[in-house]
């Protein structure tokens, strides 16, 4: 491999992918470096078990950025999307059920208006209320926040924001400033008295973000969670045919037509400078890799804690990246399995359209804010809310013939454990907590197990990267979005360190496989090489 580039990348998840394609496609010489020895960071698909196949980290496609998509060909790549028969199905202990079938609201209006009567009116008025916010937000998301203290630019940018929001009519600037401040508890209690659909969109509260439903700001990861969409059908989630990967394959078979140079099992030691300006990077193995600019699709702390020399960051500026907070409180499992679950609620190990959703155990409120509870000192859920998604449903590639492959996205499981515990002895123990929740809705579920995969926040952190096993790459609380995300004065992906770059989720817009964080990044860089050399205007942090 050469050992000189226009653009080096540090990591080749799938913002990191984006970022080399874009640049790759304007004729720069990229070279992606990647810590493990397959592409795609924590979209990526593997044998967990012989035979079985799945997304080994993110598992739905849905927040994927169309002009992403549309922008790399993605489609011509290879990418293929497919909807699922349904979106949520909610067994309840009851023997009742709420079952989201995809294109048939009536029906799921009914349910919520049989369970509980009004909220099935309710559903309605959260739903548009939410579109209309997400249709004036949606375009926010693709910009490059203004700079806290920056310059004439990030004026001007911070003035077009502003125009874009006063064009919201005052009932979505209304329910963007109640999403904003609200906890997800009191924003719901808007809409509904049911304790169901309650708990199901208090689990969208609790996804990549460790709280309370009842914490103040948590319905803002409710809003963050409604702009997926699949196949051009807003608030749909879908599958990625040959799982996640696909998608991080099709992004980098772009990026390699466009002549970016991609290496597997390259760990990067630290960021290499001259004069304080970033020139390159040192690989583990000793080997120096020169480049015009560095970009690192790294969590903020692991750029600014651990590649970055400390001596060229402002002292404030290391604090406040240390009270960065990286925390999911995820348990994430794959296993393979002999059969369909058979549920109490609705018998039949035959496929339906209830297998082909994500099955959530979520009941409540209450149960959300327990789940907390049990793991806020140290410890987790005695009875975890969980997201299953049985991808070879609708993808039979994953699973031998007449055989499945789930996905278990489990909450609240804490990061570090209490008494001197470590994840690598409670892992299995953990995981043990979990199959017996879902059992309790399938009774058949635990003997069906054949293999499986556990992956604790400590293996989230050591084997994908993620800080803390963030999902995110770093909590969505209002005090770590948009200008302020990662670092106030550095939204717009620079750093400190000139001709250095960040691109990954802890940059706005946030986590989630969008590929936005990577093509804003490209963009910014692009901006960069036209006008001037790289210089932060930010007067915040001084040394």
């Amino acid at each position: 491999m050469a050992n000189k580039f226009d653009i080096v990348i540090i990591g080749a998840g799938h913002n990191g992918l984006t970022t080399a394609a874009y640049l790759a496609k304007k004729g720069l010489s990229v070279g992606v470096f990647e810590a493990r020895h397959v592409i795609g960071g924590a979209a990526v698909t593997e044998e967990f078990c012989p035979g079985f196949r799945n997304s080994t980290a993110s598992y739905l496609v849905g927040m994927l950025s169309p002009k992403v998509v549309s922008e790399l060909a993605l489609v011509d790549a290879g990418l293929k999307i497919v909807s699922r028969p349904a979106g949520d199905f909610m067994p309840l202990t009851n023997g009742k059920y709420l079952l989201d079938e995809t294109g048939n609201d009536g029906n799921y209006i009914k349910q919520l208006e049989k369970l509980c009567s009004g909220d099935g009116a309710g559903y309605i008025r959260m739903n548009n209320d939410l579109q209309e916010v997400i249709g004036a937000v949606s375009e926010l998301m693709h910009r490059t926040p203004p700079n806290l203290g920056g310059g004439y630019q990030d004026l001007f940018t911070t003035i077009s924001a502003g125009l874009q929001l006063r064009h919201f009519s005052a009932r979505a600037q209304s329910t963007l400033a109640r999403l904003m401040t609200m906890s997800a508890a009191d924003f719901l209690n808007q809409y509904f008295k049911g304790g169901a659909i309650r708990g199901g969109y208090g689990y969208l509260a609790s996804v990549g973000t460790f709280q309370s439903p009842s914490a103040p700001g948590s319905a803002y990861v409710i809003l963050h969670h409604s702009f997926g969409q699949t196949n051009s059908k807003q608030g749909l989630w879908g599958h990625a045919i040959g799982g996640m990967g696909a998608v991080s394959d099709a992004i980098a078979k772009v990026a390699k037509a466009a002549g970016a140079v991609i290496e597997v099992n390259a760990p990067v030691a630290s960021i290499k400078t001259k004069g304080g300006i970033a020139c390159g990077i040192i690989l583990k193995d000793g080997r120096e890799i020169d480049a015009t600019r560095v970009v690192a699709n790294t969590t903020p702390k692991v750029l600014y804690e651990k590649l970055v020399a400390p001596e060229l960051l402002p002292d404030e500026f290391r604090n406040t990246v240390s009270r960065y907070r990286s925390h999911s409180a995820t348990l994430r499992m794959n296993v393979a399995l002999s059969e369909l679950p058979d549920f109490t609620c609705l018998p039949g190990k035959t496929q339906g359209v209830h297998h082909g959703g994500s099955v959530l155990i979520s009941p409540s409120l209450a149960y959300l804010e327990k789940a907390y509870d049990d793991a806020k000192n140290g410890g987790w859920a005695k009875q975890p809310a969980i997201e299953m998604w049985i991808s070879s449903t609708v993808d039979p590639t994953l699973a031998p013939k007449g055989q499945h492959v789930a996905s278990l996205f489990c909450q609240h499981f804490h990061q570090t454990l209490s008494d001197d515990r470590d994840w690598d002895a409670c892992r299995e123990e953990a995981a043990d907590i979990a199959i017996k929740t879902m059992t309790q809705y399938a009774p058949n579920f635990s003997r069906s197990i054949i293999g499986r995969q556990v992956l604790t926040p400590k293996d989230l952190e050591q084997k994908i990267g993620l800080t803390g096993g963030d999902i995110f790459h770093g909590s969505l609380t209002s005090d770590q979005i948009f200008t302020m995300r990662p670092v106030p004065g550095y939204a717009d992906y620079r750093t400190p360190v000139p001709m250095l770059y960040l691109c990954g989720s802890g940059t706005h817009p946030g986590g989630g496989v969008t590929g936005i964080p990577g093509r804003s990044a490209a963009r910014e860089i692009l901006k960069d090489l036209r006008t001037k050399p790289h210089k932060n205007i930010s007067k915040i942090y001084q040394h």
